[in-house]
């Protein structure tokens, strides 16, 4: 049989290192703004990264496998839009509006998986063709127009608080905690990094790598869904255009905190230490008062470093 590959010295470096950027990245803003070390901007950048690192979970699990969801921002959009409509359109109560729109990303993200494993598609292929069908649907769905009119009992799932705390940053805590629960101490997850590390080698030693790659996917895209579902509720509206080129940020985030685009390597851990990265950098940059568009720059530039980091990682192993 085979064991769960421990990480090696570059790996627990290069993790650390994504630490040592956000500890550098906090002081760095807290001199040059005296505004971001406030409780209340604090919140607001673990308000703004929920949505980010929910997505960046399910798409650490398919980039663990050694593939990639590039559908993720298109299936939040259309989740989002389904939801809106099945409570507005049509009177559903939030609860079933909801799960509608997250059993509609799962089926998605499923059909993704079986592309890849039956039709020998290669996963940035088949999602980069669910991109374009999400996107074109969440367009015929709302017919290029937002759905408002939310009622509160669909808006609290984005603007609501327990105390303190928003009810978008519990969701993300809870989902990252029975993440790395999954990853780390389940049979599953060790098939998951086994797929990652050498599908045939994992196949001989008798894991259904098939079901494994398929259940990667129909998470990813169960949690786009309701990243999509939680920014809907947030802006009380269904935007036809929205998360447009949130595949970046939900690409960079597992990267820049350890995950390996070749498989095999990396953790929710890391992730949320990414997704963080890129929450300090936007809102810092928000308080600086740089333009947007340097800032898509700037993003740019940062995931470009995630990937010489990772190919430079790939190479010492």
């Amino acid at each position: 049989m085979f064991t769960r590959r421990l990480p090696s010295l570059a790996n627990l470096l290069r993790q650390a290192s994504g630490l040592a950027i956000l500890l550098a990245l906090c002081v760095g803003l807290a001199i040059l703004s005296p505004r971001f070390l406030t409780p209340t901007n604090l919140l607001t950048v673990a308000l703004q990264i929920s949505i980010l690192a929910i997505v960046a979970i399910g798409q650490t699990f398919a980039i663990l496998t050694a593939g990639i969801d590039l559908s993720v921002g298109s299936m939040g959009a259309l989740a989002g839009a389904v939801a809106a409509g099945l409570a507005v359109r049509h009177g559903l109560p939030v609860l079933p509006a909801m799960a509608a729109a997250l059993a509609l990303g799962a089926g998605l993200g499923g059909i993704s998986g079986l592309l890849i494993v039956r039709g020998n598609v290669p996963p940035f292929v088949a999602t980069l063709a669910m991109l374009a069908v999400a996107r074109g649907l969440t367009l015929v769905y709302t017919q290029g127009y937002p759905i408002a009119g939310l009622k509160a009992d669909f808006t609290n799932w984005g603007t609501a608080r327990l105390g303190p705390i928003p009810v978008p940053v519990i969701v993300m805590l809870v989902l990252f905690l029975a993440a790395h629960f999954i990853l780390r101490y389940t049979r599953f997850g060790l098939h998951v990094y086994a797929v990652g590390g050498g599908e045939e080698t994992a196949r001989l030693a008798g894991v259904s790598t098939d079901k494994v790659k398929v259940s990667v996917y129909v998470i990813s895209g169960f949690l786009a869904a309701l990243g999509g579902v939680l920014l809907t509720a947030r802006l009380w509206s269904a935007q036809p255009n929205a998360q447009i080129g949130f595949e970046l940020d939900a690409i960079a985030a597992p990267v820049l905190g350890g995950t390996s685009l070749f498989g095999g390597v990396g953790s929710v851990v890391g992730t949320l230490i990414g997704a963080l990265i890129m929450g300090t950098l936007g809102n810092g940059l928000n308080l600086l008062e740089v333009p947007s568009y340097y800032q898509q720059v700037i993003k740019g530039l940062v995931f470009i470093l995630a990937v010489w980091l990772d190919l430079v990682t790939k190479r010492r192993r």
